[in-house]
């Protein structure tokens, strides 16, 4: 056993894989690559993919002036969803909040409200919505209907019992945090885009340095070279994924639930993904920047299609069938 582990470290692959490490660890620039890009990707597309909003400006006019008027709106507000903004006398004056942008949803209570409250009727409100932002103002319009849901059942239960009172289990994520899905998923982009560029750029750059013909040239086979050069890159890619796991549990408090060596041996099969796409740019590319400018238009499909930012279902049937080439999709799912 000694001696077969004496002629591996003697042998020249390991020569050559020792070679790739000291180059990688000389190059400044491998290194900013393989260490700052992941922590910022997870620390930007962590906090920026948040669906959650909190704090939507709501502007009032209560025409009622009542102490059902003045409960119906403390039930909007007390989730920190929404924060009265200012109350108005008209509605008028709240139309004309929306449309300076001062607001993003306005509410009028009609003077009756009370009244239709107290008799069985149905009581009627307004809702204004800046719908220039069509992702916020869907956001407020679901939010503000759920509230009101939630206020009507509270109100009924108090005259008549519930036909039906349903218990809802959420599971795998009982606090429907929205970190828990996205940071998983961000955690495959990042691996995509850093496993491709570095693989690419390092190629590329043996390319315009003449290193890797002077290589060619030698005894040492092609698969020899070719393997060497991504080994180095493998173990240090290895050290990325510890890397942004670490940030997601630490950070984001995403729970780790499953088993560390089978998570990890699957991502090192999907790094082998990433440093083939990026092996496919280095083939068609002769530049660093062609490198940058070409993996755009491969890397983005990919996220796209994978199913880390918009639903597969609600995608066209051509592009669902299309995602199913995708492997950050695999990885992700």
């Amino acid at each position: 056993m000694t001696k077969l582990f004496t002629r591996l470290l003697d042998s020249r692959f390991f020569a050559l894989v020792r070679k790739e490490f000291n180059q990688i660890l000389g190059s400044k620039q491998t290194l900013i690559l393989l260490i700052f890009p992941p922590t910022i990707q997870m620390l930007i597309y962590g906090f920026a993919l948040n669906p959650d909003v909190h704090y939507l400006k709501l502007g009032i006019v209560d025409y009622a002036h009542t102490y059902e008027s003045r409960e119906f709106i403390s039930s909007l507000t007390q989730n920190n969803i929404f924060v009265v903004e200012k109350y108005m006398h008209t509605s008028v004056d709240l139309g004309e909040q929306v449309r300076q942008g001062k607001i993003t949803a306005g509410l009028v209570i009609p003077p009756e409200f009370s009244r239709d409250l107290s008799t069985d009727k149905t009581a009627e409100v307004q809702i204004l919505v800046d719908a220039v932002d069509a992702n916020t103002a869907g956001i407020a319009q679901g939010y503000l209907a759920q509230m009101i849901a939630q206020y009507n059942r509270r109100i009924s239960s108090d005259r008549t019992p519930p036909l039906i009172n349903p218990q809802t289990i959420f599971l795998y994520n009982p606090g429907l945090t929205s970190s828990w899905f996205f940071i998983p998923g961000v955690l495959g982009l990042v691996l995509t885009l850093i496993s491709s560029l570095v693989s690419s750029v390092t190629v590329v750059r043996e390319k315009d340095t003449g290193t890797l013909e002077q290589l060619l040239m030698t005894r040492a086979a092609a698969w020899e070279i070719l393997l060497a050069k991504f080994v180095p890159l493998f173990v240090l890619l290895m050290g990325d994924v510890i890397l942004a796991l670490s940030i997601g549990k630490v950070i984001f408090n995403v729970p780790f639930r499953g088993s560390v060596p089978l998570f990890l041996t699957l991502s090192a099969l999907y790094l082998f993904v990433g440093i083939g796409i990026g092996v496919m740019l280095a083939t068609i590319c002769a530049t660093q920047q062609q490198v940058v400018l070409t993996s755009f238009f491969i890397n983005l499909p990919l996220i796209q299609l994978s199913g880390a930012i918009a639903p597969i279902d609600s995608m066209p049937i051509f592009l669902k069938y299309l995602s199913l080439l995708n492997p950050l999709r695999r990885q992700l799912s």
